[in-house]
């Protein structure tokens, strides 16, 4: 085979790859991952072929990783560049700042309508899952650093009181965000704003 013929088969193959994956996304956002099977996939995503999703991806757990990498790439270079303006600060409202604004920004990078705060949000309610995308993040050293001066300006919260919190926390950003996307026309830097005052208040509310 020429050049050329593998490079067109690789290029149909990536837009085959891309094209399943989007799908996937919109599918597990709107009816959840156990919810859709990979034949329901590749028929939406216009594939002929019933195994045409494992040939890509492997597993269910393999197509759900793919997404989780897809945006946390993009999240994770908007993080790096948050850090390089607030690196060293003593503010709490910087490092929320640096939690709020990858998302909300990376959302508003992807126009509308956007599937990933939808589909991270039913993520949340399968441990499993959650914990693919702990691995996912395990070794972000940009989310690592933001997380640091986090903690860094809470040296009077009990690590049990502040665990509680971050899990709070994570859990109002993932469902509001996926509650916006469902607008319209979502207003994210009006929503980033909302929700950086709502965490500080979190996490600065006085422990009963």
């Amino acid at each position: 085979m020429s050049t050329g013929g593998r490079r067109a088969r690789t290029d149909q193959a990536e837009q085959t790859r891309a094209l399943i994956l989007a799908t996937a996304e919109r599918l597990f956002a709107e009816k959840g991952v156990h919810a859709v099977s990979n034949r329901q996939i590749g028929e939406a995503a216009g594939q002929g072929n019933n195994a045409a999703v494992a040939y890509h991806f492997g597993t269910k757990t393999d197509l759900v990783r793919a997404i989780i990498r897809r945006h946390s790439v993009p999240t994770e270079r908007i993080r790096r560049r948050m850090l390089a303006v607030h690196a060293g600060s003593d503010d709490l409202r910087d490092w929320v700042t640096c939690v709020v604004r990858p998302i909300t920004d990376h959302l508003a990078d992807l126009g509308h309508p956007s599937w990933y705060a939808r589909f991270s949000a039913q993520l949340m309610t399968e441990p499993a899952l959650l914990e693919v995308a702990a691995e996912e993040f395990r070794d972000a050293a940009g989310l690592l650093a933001v997380i640091d001066g986090l903690q860094r300006c809470l040296p009077d919260l009990a690590e049990e009181v502040r665990e509680e919190r971050t899990h709070m926390a994570h859990t109002l950003l993932v469902h509001f965000c996926a509650q916006r996307e469902r607008d319209p026309a979502p207003v994210w830097e009006t929503t980033a704003a909302g929700l950086i005052d709502a965490i500080v208040g979190l996490f600065t509310a006085p422990v009963t």
